[in-house]
């Protein structure tokens, strides 16, 4: 950064004038590397900073110095030009020049990513804009102050801080200030997965910066639609919009925007496969972040490579690129990107089998992907979003007032007049019945007035009522939708699961010591399978698939999950009991009836039928949620893999358990010793038969 020129220096005349002449050379280097319209710009704002005096005028051209420097991407003049113009609008007591300069310092921490300093600046700006009463001012800090909780992954205050910004902006009718916000407002619903509102906020801001010719924003606008359309998995759409974004950023010679979309598209060739091309444009991009001090950007690509390099299986490489982005990430405070790096070493770790690191960096992923984007935050997103709606609607309303109690008072007024004519007219009456005639006329005349605004007053009282029942309406479906969510989520998990996921937001992953696994599978699926049509083959296992869940609903036992032919449960968990090993066993013998029964049905009818095997073993199992989209309660563990195997060594139309089960039920069940019978990778387990009391089942 460079250093501020002393007052004395700047008073002196000798200096001002060498300063200005190393200044020149300065941006006569500089514009090298810019576009000609920035160079001309800079010029332009150097020749009025050589003829301007100590006054607020030479506060504005520095801080609109400062502003281009930060447009191009040259944050260590910006950041010069912003103190000069400091320093000297607090010598004039300029405030409207103090908060100026907050604001653009602001926004160069921003880009650079020291966000608390960044959040600092805007705040003291909006302390004197506030003071000032400068409501373009105001909601400009608005905008700067969300732009830092999106970076740190706040989205409610973000939106919070951008709605109060484009409320502002409606009011006073400031066209760049309101495809501003629309644009802030539509990345934050594409970070919350809403993409429909935010393909219709960004679309909103393009109108907006195309009718003002505003090729900044319009370049902004592509590059966060194509955003839109990649989160989407419309990659020939996102590529699209991300090219026409870079091809104005490099017109305009806007240096952050050039990296961003370089970063972009390689992302998209990325996802495509096409690597030689996704790294080519990701250190483009990297090279041009660096250069200009952006952490953010740089800690993006950093992520972005090691990514690449997990998938052409360049561990090095990756993981040097992952591990300088995460502590890049971890130093800016971006949750964001702390969440890709760790998403991204976990799969690292995996590849390399250093499966415990892996299962931590998971962990933290998890962490870090709730707090952006958990339940709670969604209904303050959402919040946020009704807000505005209603404080619409509630302005709105208040105007409707507003006019209800000017009539109000209009006919208060006429009210006294037409006391006072009558008296008027009482009065007159006894020198001049001519003019009593006349005063009654002109009565009739204001009561028939009265009665017709009287008529729309009640007209404006009936529309209010309306509005206020469309509004119970609205909160009456976000009821009933949340009451639905619910309940699909009771489908999805287990009761004591899902309260836990509502109250903290995540689950955890918990050990139970003594659980009963069984499995059961169609002997000869595949076989059987190719004789019959695969609607017909769907609807059998349906059919019995749904009787299996009936049956072990009577026994307090958690359906786990199906695979193919084959049907998962466990008794035990999530809430602990001493009976499941023979609830397990009793919910066995209703399914093996069942199969045996349909069986003969199908039989009866020439048709083919599955033949049931069932395997049973008891012992400990880790539980828990697994995933980050549609997400499954699932169990695992030596405990599975082992009733997996006593289900394969089963005989069709029996109930196979392990010896571990058997001690558990043997005073419960007769049961035959099969001995210990080999299974794949598990040496020899000891194996029953269970019998009724009455033989062999």
């Amino acid at each position: 950064m460079l250093q501020r020129v002393p007052s004395n220096s700047i008073n002196n005349t000798t200096m001002k004038t060498t300063f200005k002449y190393l200044l020149l050379i300065l941006i006569v280097c500089f514009c090298y590397f810019i576009s000609p319209a920035q160079q001309r710009k800079i010029d332009s704002l150097y020749a009025l900073l050589i003829k301007d005096k100590e006054d607020t005028n030479k506060v504005n051209h520095l801080i609109g110095t400062g502003e281009e420097y930060k447009n191009i991407g040259n944050y260590d003049s910006a950041l010069h030009y912003c103190n000069a113009a400091m320093q000297l609008a607090r010598s004039l007591n300029f405030k409207k020049g103090i908060a100026g300069s907050f604001v653009n310092i602001g926004n160069v921490y921003n880009n650079l990513g020291n966000y608390q300093d960044a959040l600092k600046n805007y705040s003291a700006a909006l302390k004197i804009k506030e003071a000032l009463d400068d409501k373009q001012g105001i909601a400009t800090c608005y905008n700067g102050i969300g732009n830092i909780y999106s970076h740190q992954g706040n989205y409610p205050d973000a939106l919070k801080n951008h709605f109060a910004a484009l409320k502002i902006r409606e009011d006073i009718c400031d066209k760049y200030g309101i495809a501003s916000s629309y644009n802030n407002i539509g990345l934050i619903y594409d970070w919350q997965d809403n993409y429909p509102d935010a393909l219709k906020m960004l679309f909103a801001s393009l109108k907006i910066y195309k009718e003002i010719d505003n090729k900044f924003g319009i370049a902004s606008s592509y590059n966060n639609i194509g955003l839109v359309y990649d989160s989407q998995g419309n990659l020939p759409e996102a590529l699209k919009y991300h090219l026409a974004s870079l091809k104005i950023r490099e017109s305009i010679g806007d240096k952050y925007g050039i990296a961003s979309s370089y970063n972009n598209i390689g992302t998209i060739y990325s996802d495509q496969g096409n690597y030689p091309e996704a790294l080519k444009n990701l250190f483009a991009g990297l090279k041009i972040f660096e250069a200009i001090g952006d952490k953010d950007g740089t800690a993006n690509s950093y992520n972005n490579i090691g990514e690449i390099n997990i998938k052409l299986k360049k561990i090095d490489e990756a993981e040097k690129y992952l591990n300088k982005g995460l502590q890049l990430s971890k130093e800016i405070g971006s949750k964001e990107v702390i969440k890709n790096s760790e998403h991204d070493l976990s799969k690292l770790d995996s590849i390399e089998g250093n499966f415990r690191q892996a299962y931590e960096h998971y962990k933290l992923y998890i962490i870090y992907k709730d707090s952006l984007n958990n339940e709670a935050v969604r209904k303050k997103t959402i919040q946020q979003s009704m807000t505005y709606d209603f404080e619409k609607k509630e302005a709105s309303a208040k105007a409707m007032q507003d006019k209800k109690d000017a009539v109000a008072e209009a006919e208060s007024k006429r009210e006294k007049v037409i006391r006072y004519s009558v008296i008027g007219g009482l009065l007159l009456a006894l020198v001049f019945l001519f003019f009593v005639n006349r005063s009654l006329r002109v009565t009739l005349r204001q009561n028939q007035l009265i009665k017709k605004q009287k008529k729309l007053v009640d007209e404006k009282n009936l529309q209010l009522s309306q509005q206020n029942e469309e509004i119970r309406n609205q909160r009456d479906e976000i009821d009933l939708e949340k009451k639905k969510s619910d309940n699909l989520l009771l489908n999805i998990l287990p009761a004591e699961v899902a309260e836990e996921l509502k109250a903290k937001g995540k689950t955890d992953v918990k050990t139970y010591s003594m659980v009963t696994v069984m499995f059961t599978d169609f002997k000869d699926f595949t076989s059987v399978s190719e004789n019959i049509s695969a609607e017909l083959l769907v609807a059998e296992i349906d059919y019995c698939f749904s009787a299996f869940d009936n049956i072990i609903q009577k026994y307090r036992i958690e359906k786990i999950k199906t695979i193919g032919d084959a049907y998962l449960c466990a008794g035990g968990l999530p809430v602990l009991n001493i009976t499941h090993s023979e609830e397990m066993i009793n919910a066995a013998i209703e399914i093996r009836d069942f199969m045996l029964k349909r069986k003969e049905e199908k039989e009866s009818k020439g048709e083919i039928a599955f033949e049931m095997r069932i395997g049973i073993h008891t012992g400990p199992v880790v539980a828990g949620i697994v995933g980050v989209k549609k997400f499954a309660y699932d169990i695992w563990g030596d405990t599975v893999n082992i009733a997996a195997r006593i289900e394969s060594s089963c005989e069709a139309g029996k109930v196979n358990i392990s010896g571990s089960t058997y001690k558990l039920v043997k005073d419960k069940f007769n049961c035959t010793y099969r001995g210990k019978i080999p299974a794949k990778n598990k040496g020899e387990i000891e194996m029953y038969f269970v019998e009724t009391k009455t033989g062999l089942i």
